[in-house]
């Protein structure tokens, strides 16, 4: 139901002009009346939770009738409701009383009573310093804000073809069945079944095979168990935004429980930012209060506690957030689907979001997952039929130059043997094809998250949604008061920032990024001096184990540092950011978490991804050659690739950061605020006991939690988002990305529902369409991922110049194939020969090379493609270098268009609104038509009865 559209269907039906309002208290005591005999469950009851269960903290107004006059002790005891038992706390405001802003907080609350809301306070029973402020919303002012704000609620609909007759719910049906395509659990249509008649028994008998195989199986393991967990999913009905005027045609059972707990929440927070605490046209609204210090908190209440003594498949939920905990957050349902409904119901359409979305990336891992762990097991079983690693590890007669100064000793290629085979695990024939898959894959993800998100709005009345048009930032209009002009929307003088002022602004803080960028750099340049310098203090070293693996130790030791610097720098990076997002002033909320967003996200991928950036496309590729090395400040020798190639290097690096971050992450999302929630408890029991602490209302115990990042979803966002860019920018080099993303999304989902609904203050639920400018940039990781794989496989693997050889140079050179018997000889192919007579004297080896032979050494070889010592032109490029980067080049180009090609393709190929619901919907506006015409029919029927039984008769009437 379109918001428009609803608003028009609603004023014709009740005759499409205004008729004389009665008092809106005498409509809901007359409807009230009339639904006093119904039991059908409705969008504002708590279905959610078994009706048996007696010590439930639910608002569930049957239970109420039930226990009689007990509820209201049993409500005083929770800490849910007011001294009277009978008025639900809506928000909670915490302040101190020794805080010198006393004045401020009494004009404030004089001016909450003034907008209709109860106050009650409280002070802590740990610390009498510490004052609660319970607030209450009674009807009248959530019914005046709830048409203010456009809440959207469950109506009756007029159902034109039985004369206008209501129908409790819409899932009911109406009598002859018409609407039956909108209605239904959760809006979803109705799918029809064809019978078809078994022509063949042949096919008969596997069907019957295959559903004996069925039945020992367990039916639908992943979906919620509905038997012991009723109706986790709400019952949705026709909405429409909230009018007081046609109060009469919304389903209203229990005025207490038609608005649930978090949208009552947010309409009290609605009218606590707008309320004034001093004189001025600034001085309004909660959040300054907040960061004034007048008051120390602000949240709403959680619904009870999340734990029960008595199982909830046999005694039912206490209440949402114990069923939250149960079906969610437990770490034993972590195979199961996720109730987005409840969440949604909780947590808000914010929050629904971001799990709903986390809940599809996760689920769209297990493919790419699969082929990643499919490319490995393919490196794995043609490891032995392997040409390439065979020839390295047979290779005993052939010896590498040192790949530093000095220390470094000359090494057999043979050494290199267990590199070879592991680099053979990564970088196989089925590399590019995975590469090929992840960047259709990023598309396909992204383009189904599209309709996804739809089916998701649709479900939840987020399709006709507009965010109202958002306030100024205080910081803007303290800072641009004195400068106002019109605004072209709402006709009001409001504060105006200069263009001149606003460029200069955006230049600072560009300049403030590149800067930032730049120290990035820096970092990574003191990684590459660190790398260089201890390679040859490993290959040094005392140890025979670090000594014979210097490379490998520097590259892991480097990772480690890297790792280390990385979450530094990140918390230099939050203040900076934050300090540049201020300085340009943002206009609104909106502008200012846009701009923060993006810093954040530019500094962290840069931070997390520069070092990546540089083994995978500089190291060993401007070092030079044996006797003309090209040096750091013509002192430091660059770092060489493993004789085995750099790949490896990208491996480990990919593998050890991804690994160790999100570790960390996970760390300090739950475990951190498990310290500090295990500390808060443990000082509590020490001073009152254990019985007294169990004995906290639960404002006292919410307090006691955890408040959520000042920044929201930001971190959540953001961690996901580095994990995609990880999952997908380098996964040529590290197949199983998507594999260690998935078992760690699996983890971070119950992680955060964990966190959620036990360790965190309940949030504020607030709306929202999408996943904001988070797409933009998974779009954008999604393109740079494209690049960044192409050069991988052209550059950093090995995989285009063993193309070159199988068909320009081995055996099979000129007869169109590329075998691994192609490839005898391409190891030798790939070397160069130097003289070791040749080298400079700061970095010749101090070992001559004869515990090889018995005798000096005279060649050695290295990796490259040039010409031998004794040449016409020593030590210059062949043919084949030449060949081989014009291959590089040319994949380059080819596979870039290709994929961007395709991606564009599957774009344009894939809807961004399913068949099914695009029906749906213009079903939805055909019976609204359908249902304004019946009634503006009925209407002129009713005036033509009436006509003639006053004696009035009128020719050419219609109809």
């Amino acid at each position: 139901m379109e918001a428009s559209s609803a608003g028009s269907s609603i004023s014709a039906v009740t005759g499409g002009k205004a008729k004389p309002h009665q008092p809106v208290a005498k409509d809901v005591n007359i409807f009230f009346d009339e639904l006093e005999g119904v039991n059908s469950p409705s969008k504002d009851d708590d279905s959610l939770l078994h009706h048996g269960n007696l010590t439930s903290t639910s608002d569930d107004a049957s239970r109420l009738e039930v226990v009689g006059e007990e509820v209201p002790d049993k409500n005083k005891a929770n800490g849910l409701y007011f001294r009277d038992g009978k008025c639900r706390i809506d928000y909670i405001l915490v302040y101190r009383k020794s805080n010198p802003q006393t004045e401020k907080r009494e004009v404030f609350e004089r001016n909450i009573r003034a907008e209709g809301l109860q106050m009650e306070k409280e002070s802590s029973l740990t610390n009498s310093d510490i004052i609660f402020v319970k607030l209450h919303a009674p009807w009248e002012v959530l019914g005046k804000y709830a048409e203010l704000m456009n809440v959207r609620m469950p109506f009756r609909p007029f159902n034109p073809f039985t004369a206008g007759a209501p129908c409790i719910l819409v899932r009911c049906c109406f009598l002859n069945g018409h609407f039956i395509e909108i209605n239904g659990r959760s809006r979803r249509s109705r799918r029809k079944i064809y019978y078809l008649h078994r022509r063949y028994k042949f096919m008969n008998r596997i069907e019957k095979q295959i559903s004996r195989f069925r039945g020992w199986l367990p039916r639908k393991p992943m979906k919620l168990d509905k038997e012991t967990l009723p109706d986790l999913e709400e019952n949705d009905c026709y909405t429409a935004p909230f009018s007081q005027q046609r109060i009469h045609h919304f389903i209203i059972h229990n005025k207490d429980t038609f608005f649930n707990n978090a949208t009552r929440s947010r309409i009290v927070h609605h009218i606590l930012q707008r309320v004034k605490y001093e004189e001025g046209k600034n001085k309004i609204g909660l959040n300054r209060l907040l960061s004034n210090g007048s008051y120390e908190a602000a949240f709403p209440l959680h619904e009870g506690s999340y734990r029960s003594k008595n199982s909830i498949k046999t005694h039912g939920a206490e209440n949402h957030r114990h069923l939250l905990y149960e079906c969610w957050a437990s770490w034993g349902v972590w195979y199961k689907y996720q109730p987005l409904d409840l969440v949604r119901r909780y947590f808000g359409e914010k929050i629904g979001l971001y799990f709903a979305w986390l809940g599809w990336y996760t689920g769209m891992l297990f493919p790419a997952a699969f082929i990643g762990l499919f490319v490995f097991l393919y490196g794995v079983t043609t490891l032995s039929h392997c040409q390439v690693s065979k020839e390295v590890c047979q290779a005993t007669d052939i010896i590498m130059c040192p790949i530093c100064d000095k220390y470094c000793p000359f090494m057999r290629l043979s050494d290199s043997c267990v590199y070879a085979k592991v680099t053979h695990l990564f970088d196989n024939g089925a590399t590019v094809f995975f590469a090929v898959f992840m960047a259709v894959w990023a598309t396909v993800f992204l383009e189904f998250w599209k309709r996804r998100r739809a089916v998701i709005a649709y479900d939840w009345d987020l399709i006709d949604w507009e965010e109202e048009e958002e306030e100024i930032r205080p910081q803007f209009e303290a800072k641009y008061s004195k400068k106002e002009r019109m605004n072209p929307i709402s006709g009001k003088p409001e504060p105006y920032q200069a263009f001149a002022d606003k460029c200069s602004r955006l230049i600072v803080s560009a300049s403030g990024i590149f800067f930032m960028i730049c120290v990035v750099i820096a970092a990574v340049f003191g990684i590459v001096i660190y790398r260089v310098v201890t390679v040859s203090t490993f290959a040094a070293f005392k140890w025979a184990l670090i000594r014979n693996n210097s490379q490998v130790a520097t590259t892991g030791t480097a990772v480690c540092i890297n790792f280390c610097i990385i979450m530094l720098l990140n918390v230099l990076y939050e203040k900076v950011a934050l300090f540049l997002t201020n300085l340009e002033q943002p206009r609104t909320e909106s502008e200012w978490e846009n701009s923060f967003t993006l810093k954040m996200f530019l500094f962290q991928f840069v931070n997390l991804n520069s070092s990546t950036f540089y083994i995978a496309f500089f190291l060993g590729r401007f070092t030079g050659h044996p006797g003309a090395y090209l040096r750091l400040i013509n002192r430091w020798r660059l770092e060489e690739c493993h004789p085995s190639g750099c790949l490896i290097d990208l491996c480990m690096q990919m593998g050890i950061i991804m690994v160790l971050k999100q570790t960390w992450n996970n760390f300090m999302e739950l475990g951190y605020p498990l310290i500090q929630n295990w500390w808060t408890r443990r000082k509590l029991r020490q001073e009152y006991g254990t019985q007294r602490k169990t004995s906290f209302p639960q404002w006292e115990k919410d307090y006691n939690l955890q408040p959520m990042n000042a920044y929201g979803l930001f971190d959540e966002y953001l961690e996901m988002i580095l994990q995609f860019g990880f999952t997908t920018i380098f996964v040529a080099a590290f197949p199983l990305a998507p594999l260690l993303a998935l078992l760690n999304n699996i983890i971070e989902i119950r992680l955060d529902a964990y966190k959620f609904v036990t360790q965190w203050r309940r949030p504020l639920a607030s709306r929202a369409k999408d996943i904001g400018i988070w797409y933009g940039i998974l779009e954008g990781i999604g393109i740079l991922s494209v690049i960044t794989n192409a050069f991988v496989i052209a550059v950093t693997s090995d995989f285009i110049p063993r193309l070159v050889y199988a068909y320009k140079y081995g055996p099979c050179a000129g007869q169109g194939e590329a075998g691994q018997k192609c490839m005898v000889g391409y190891v030798n192919a790939s070397l160069s020969v130097f003289l070791v007579s040749d080298f400079e004297n700061r970095s010749e080896p101090t070992s001559n090379g004869s515990e090889f032979s018995g005798s000096p050494l005279k060649y050695c070889r290295y990796r490259d493609y040039r010409d031998p010592p004794h040449s016409p032109v020593p030590y210059g490029y062949t043919l084949q270098f030449w060949h081989v980067l014009a291959a590089r080049l040319a994949f380059i180009i080819v596979f870039e268009h290709l994929v961007f090609c395709i991606k564009h393709l599957i774009s344009y190929l894939i809807p961004d609104l399913p068949k099914d619901l695009r029906d749906r919907m213009r079903r939805e506006k055909y019976l609204i038509q359908e249902m304004m015409y019946e009634a503006e029919l009925e209407r002129l029927q009713k005036e033509r009865k009436e006509r003639k039984k006053n004696g009035k008769s009128y020719h050419n009437e219609w109809p």
